[in-house]
């Protein structure tokens, strides 16, 4: 870490210290993401279908069909037997342009006003939405956006097996929506899965929504430091130990 990091680490509250070095420290040891550690990931299609209002978003606002890559994991990594809150990532290519890719986190919820902020441990992957908890500037809206399974298979199990085994079966189908503040579901599109890749957890791919954003789609400030130092942190924790070349 250069002085000048350093400094500027030292600047942020005592809080977000605390958790970037927590998100450090558990990313080292497991050579891989603080949070989200194991998964299961592979590539899909995700189309965008503008209806109603415009949202203020280009990206939303004009038909599109981009490639993804998506990754599907356990947020703590508990045991298979054990239900856990279930996270879908994705990465759109190319969203604000070449080589500008947007990151969405989602993890698994319930749709409600007030539970579309809450995690929610699941047995069942496909049981309910993905939501990104916390809140979204969508246009000069503030909103949640979430991902609901369309749902073909009586029961998806939640752990790493089930979550490989559900991919290679068949492509899931999400369908991608926002809301506001007290208000229903609207549809933006359809995310599409492929079958699943084997990656090493130290080649996973490093989403992150406040470093991979749109100008008109991303996180709103609340918590903002507190997430873009753990999300920084974690990264820096699983290179720290890889060899210089």
């Amino acid at each position: 870490m250069t002085s000048h990091t350093s400094q500027a680490a030292t600047k942020l509250p005592v809080g977000v210290r605390l958790a970037a070095r927590a998100a450090r420290g558990i990313a080292r040891r497991r050579r891989a993401p603080a949070l989200h550690p194991f998964g299961v990931s592979c590539n899909g299609v995700l189309e965008i279908h503008p209806a109603g209002l415009p949202w203020g978003e280009p990206w939303l606002d004009a038909p599109g069909v981009y490639q993804v890559r998506l990754r599907w994991s356990r947020a703590a990594g508990l045991p298979g037997r054990l239900p856990d809150a279930l996270g879908l990532a994705v990465r759109v290519y190319d969203a604000g342009g070449p080589d500008r890719p947007l990151d969405l986190l989602l993890t698994s919820s319930g749709s409600g006003p007030r539970t579309r902020h809450l995690p929610r441990p699941r047995l069942d992957a496909l049981a309910g939405p993905y939501s990104t908890l916390l809140a979204y500037r969508i246009g000069d809206r503030e909103g949640t956006l979430a991902a609901h399974p369309v749902v073909t298979s009586p029961f998806a199990p939640g752990d790493l097996a089930g979550l490989r085994r559900t991919l290679q079966a068949a492509p899931v189908t999400f369908h991608l929506c926002a809301a506001q503040a007290g208000q229903a579901w609207r549809a933006l599109g359809t995310l599409t899965t492929g079958p699943p890749h084997d990656i090493p957890p130290e080649e996973t791919v490093s989403y992150d929504p406040c470093l991979n954003r749109l100008p008109h789609l991303h996180p709103t400030a609340r918590l903002g430091r507190l997430r873009e130092a753990a999300y920084a942190a974690s990264r820096a924790g699983r290179r720290a130990d890889r060899p210089r070349s």
